[in-house]
């Protein structure tokens, strides 16, 4: 019986319907590059809850979640985090910012979402 919800278990988180994260800036630029695909970065703050709040309300079971794993590698960076990344590209003062980037020029895709401007409608707009 364990097995079976185990593997029931495992099903479901294989297809849950979020974003697929990763938490290594390099490593998420690497994966980008080998698979042809933009980034998507997420800019929190240790201890911010509008982050998690917008983890929750945009990045979970909505209908463009599919779209964003499909086109993008997506990393949550942490502006207090011990992992590098370049500032100088994704600086910010408004936790949480989503940036898209184009990971062969990288520029940006479209200007940076900031906290309540992180929305579906904006978020549609920038995977188009």
């Amino acid at each position: 019986m364990k097995i079976v919800s185990v593997l029931l278990f495992l099903t479901v988180l294989v297809n849950a319907d979020y974003v697929h994260w990763l938490g290594n800036y390099d490593k998420a630029l690497k994966k980008a590059k080998k698979e042809h695909k933009n980034l998507l970065v997420y800019l929190v703050k240790n201890s911010c809850k509008p982050c998690n709040n917008t983890i929750t309300k945009q990045f979970m079971h909505k209908n463009y979640i599919k779209t964003i794993n499909n086109k993008f590698v997506s990393i949550i960076v942490t502006y207090e985090g011990k992992t590098s990344y370049p500032i100088e590209m994704y600086y910010s003062t408004i936790f949480p910012t989503l940036f898209f980037v184009n990971t062969k020029t990288e520029s940006f895709l479209s200007p940076p979402l900031y906290s309540d401007k992180i929305d579906d409608k904006s978020i549609l707009e920038a995977i188009k």
